[in-house]
């Protein structure tokens, strides 16, 4: 038998039983729809949350800081050192001290970081409002407070930016005479303003030029970041930076743990979805046995003009695997549609709420490719017992079946 002729013979069932087809078909979709639904808001979800907090100059960066080491201190000779280091391609510290922010009439104590603009792009800041500030820019006086801080002046983020911001910066230095750590403060002259806002809602900070830090003489590294040339030196480099007694982080690390997490529960979900498809290849392996059951007489009649147990068997297969292609084809449809919808929903109550607005859903073309395989896959599996039972068929008794 031709393979056009298998295949017109399989296609006969979307005319001579269509509506029992086409709800074998629904279930199959609604099955694999299900799958795709929730595996994309898996993915989108992870996507979306780790776009969030990190970029790919993060990815290549390395924290470096010292804990409680006493003996050993980040300044600009550990800089000319780690920057010495073979797969560094560039370094960028940051001076941690802490000031106190007037601005109008109140005032409040908080974190002053003091960095270049390559710390926020290693670090994988990104602004709610505003600009980063140039280094090497005339107007030193300019300041980045996170959202947590503004909320202690009760002053909006619009009108942040029109107003003036006085410091004064705390140091603290070793008192020889009593053996303690003797405080002292630097007070800033002149007015800074603001030209950005981090969104943060945990800590109470702002950055301002590094360039203005060491006029005031902070020359003691709080933390170090090294970005690396390649992903394939990332290690390398730790282990070397690691050698010379600092302690050593990667966000790549989080990323990586968040990676696994997310892998977890993409799982279940999709767990979820293969129970709605094992449901439907339930009822597409009851359509196959009622289909060999009507037609036993005409796999009689088959068999009695010629066509062998091979013929029957790659017949009945044919169908189950085109019901399971198709199902396949529509599942994705719905998956789709239904996310699509769904997101819809949820950034119009975002919009109503005063949130923005979020995509929460994705699709690889891979997974796409991959679910409609499996779908074709089910339906294979589904109709090899019929097409197998039906092929055993006795070309004899078949005939005079009723």
């Amino acid at each position: 038998m031709l393979i056009t002729d298998v295949l017109r013979l399989a296609t006969r069932m979307f005319r001579t039983n269509r509506s029992r087809t086409f709800l074998t078909i629904l279930g199959i979709s609604v099955g694999i729809g299900t799958i795709l639904f929730l595996v994309s808001l898996g993915y989108g979800i992870q996507q979306f949350i780790l776009d969030r907090i990190t970029t790919s100059d993060a990815l290549l960066s390395l924290d470096i800081s010292t804990g409680d080491l006493e003996n050993l201190r980040l300044s600009d000779d550990s800089l000319l050192d780690i920057k010495s280091i073979s797969g560094v391609e560039k370094v960028s510290p940051l001076v941690t001290t802490q000031a106190q922010v007037n601005i109008g009439d109140i005032a409040t104590e908080l974190t002053a970081n003091f960095a270049d603009r390559d710390y926020f792009r290693l670090d994988g800041t990104i602004l709610k409002k505003g600009e980063f500030y140039e280094d090497e820019g005339i107007d030193k006086r300019v300041v980045i407070l996170s959202s947590a801080a503004l909320q202690l002046f009760n002053i909006s983020e619009k009108e942040i930016f029109n107003k003036k911001i006085n410091f004064v910066f705390f140091t603290e230095e070793e008192d020889d005479d009593k053996g303690g750590i003797a405080r002292s403060f630097i007070e800033a002259e002149g007015e800074f303003r603001v030209v950005g806002i981090i969104e943060e809602e945990n800590s109470n900070y702002v950055f301002l030029p590094r360039s203005l830090g060491q006029e005031f003489g902070f020359d003691k590294y709080s933390k170090i970041k090294v970005k690396v040339e390649s992903e394939e030196s990332l290690n390398i480099t730790r282990e070397a930076i690691i050698e010379r007694g600092y302690i050593v982080s990667a966000l790549s690390d989080i990323i990586e743990q968040a990676n696994q997490v997310f892998k977890i529960v993409q799982i279940v979900l999709a767990s979820f979805g293969i129970i709605a498809l094992i449901v439907s290849a339930i009822g597409m392996f009851n359509t196959m046995t009622i289909a060999l059951l009507e037609r036993t007489q005409e796999i009689g009649v088959m068999k009695a003009l010629g066509a062998t147990s091979l013929d029957v068997w790659t017949l009945f297969l044919a169908e189950s695997v085109i019901i399971g292609f198709i199902g396949g084809l529509g599942g994705i449809f719905i998956g789709i549609a239904g996310g699509e919808v769904f997101n819809y929903a949820i950034n119009i109550l975002a919009s109503a709420l005063g949130g923005e607005k979020v995509d929460l859903f994705a699709t690889p073309w891979w997974f796409i490719f991959t679910i409609i395989s499996f779908s074709t896959i089910v339906g294979l599996i589904t109709g090899f017992y019929p097409a197998r039972r039906a092929a055993r068929i006795s070309a004899m008794e078949a005939v005079r079946y009723k």
